[in-house]
């Protein structure tokens, strides 16, 4: 069994976004040579989420509106009693997924039809990295 590690490094211009991270864990994949195995998607930050859905910006909005409805920007969180203001961004996180695993098959993802990977930003306009561990032959 191999492993290989990939860091992505990703500084947001708005403090809440979407980014489609697809074609750059493929790529970490080809590097790697490994075949057949799993690959880790890991944000490693406490305002930040890795998920799996369609690419349309119509479900990236929904998505949005639906977390602010949810769990309001506006709230008076007790973590923003540390001097912090984003509270929300943790729930958010939550909500949205911690990591995703996802199957690596003739050294390609092995996705469904409209599946791709997104990073999903809380508290950006600052770099943050996200884990990419690949296992597998």
């Amino acid at each position: 069994m191999k492993s290989h590690t990939k860091y992505l490094i990703f500084k947001t211009e708005k403090r809440i976004d979407f980014l489609n991270i697809t074609e750059e864990i493929e790529d970490a994949i080809k590097k790697s040579k490994i075949k057949e195995g799993l690959v880790l998607i890991n944000p490693m930050h406490i305002t930040a989420a890795i998920y799996v859905n369609d690419a349309e910006s119509g479900l990236i909005q929904d998505f949005k509106e639906w977390l602010e409805k949810s769990t309001s920007m506006k709230h008076n969180y007790h973590h923003n009693n540390t001097g912090e203001d984003n509270g929300y961004a943790h729930i958010w996180r939550q909500m949205m997924g911690h990591q995703v695993t996802m199957a690596v098959t003739n050294g390609s993802l092995d996705l469904g039809p409209w599946e791709q990977i997104y990073y999903a930003e809380f508290d950006g306009q600052r770099s943050k990295r996200v884990l990419v561990k690949i296992i597998g032959e």
